[in-house]
């Protein structure tokens, strides 16, 4: 038996298929555009720490920060503001209405406490009118 090489005819003038390459760069261009973080970053983010007064001095101008603290005691999740321990959040939102409002208030919570509880903390927050309200996890 004999086998033969197949002869193959090329083309006089080479002609290339651009419409895979087009497809291509439209499937890179759009990957590269929803693959893009569009959020600014961290170190140009305006701080939301801020004394009451820039041109106060001494130990009234040392900045306190407002914590909302929230663990458990005795197996039930509290409230802790400074050194109040509230049960409740109607306790929780009479103690906030009092604080001070521009500086903002600090949630930390732990580990263990149910998130309703911590969502609660903050909802009471942003009900008693603070329009910062950050949330710190506990160490």
């Amino acid at each position: 038996m004999r086998f033969r090489r197949p002869t193959s005819r090329r083309p006089e003038g080479i002609t290339l298929n651009l419409a895979s390459m087009i497809d291509l760069t439209f499937l890179m261009l759009i990957y590269f555009m929803v693959s893009t973080v569009l959020s600014r970053p961290e170190d140009r983010l305006s701080p939301t720490l801020q004394t009451v007064s820039e041109t106060a001095i001494g130990s009234s101008a040392d900045f306190q920060p407002q914590i909302l603290d929230v663990y458990r005691l005795q197996g039930k999740p509290v409230y802790g503001l400074g050194m109040q321990v509230l049960h409740d959040r109607r306790a929780l939102e009479t103690a906030l209405v009092e604080l001070y409002k521009p500086l903002g208030l600090f949630v930390r919570a732990a580990g263990d406490v149910p998130v309703g509880h911590v969502a609660g903390a903050i909802q009471a927050a942003r009900d008693a009118g603070f329009e910062q309200v950050t949330y710190v996890p506990a160490d």
